[in-house]
């Protein structure tokens, strides 16, 4: 499974290579790391918390996707745009008070 995180058109992947005991701290801390270098401060909109929701989603969709990521998508999370892609991928955005755009996408592994 891979984690696609872009803000504006910068972007960085983070492999998750099980997605039962993701390592949501370290995880959030790299994206958070990203935005700083950036000059983006994303501590506030609760990536940490997000990241995890959409991986459980996510998770599975190999044999169909799990009405969880519909359902996350239904009840929406924060100041998030979701948005179910068909093949099993989630995908949450943002617009940041200066324009740019924060997206996170979860792509699941068919391997």
């Amino acid at each position: 499974m891979e984690i696609d995180v872009s803000i504006g058109k910068e972007s960085i992947s983070v492999e998750v290579s099980n997605p039962f005991r993701f390592d949501a701290a370290s995880g959030a801390k790299d994206i958070f790391d990203f935005g700083s270098r950036l000059g983006v401060d994303l501590s506030s909109l609760g990536i940490e918390k997000l990241i995890p929701r959409m991986i459980r989603g996510v998770a599975g969709c190999e044999q169909g996707c799990p009405s969880d990521a519909k359902s996350l998508v239904r009840n929406g999370f924060g100041k998030f745009r979701l948005e179910y892609i068909e093949g099993g991928i989630l995908s949450a955005s943002h617009t940041l008070g200066d324009g740019k755009e924060v997206s996170v996408k979860i792509f699941p592994d068919f391997n």
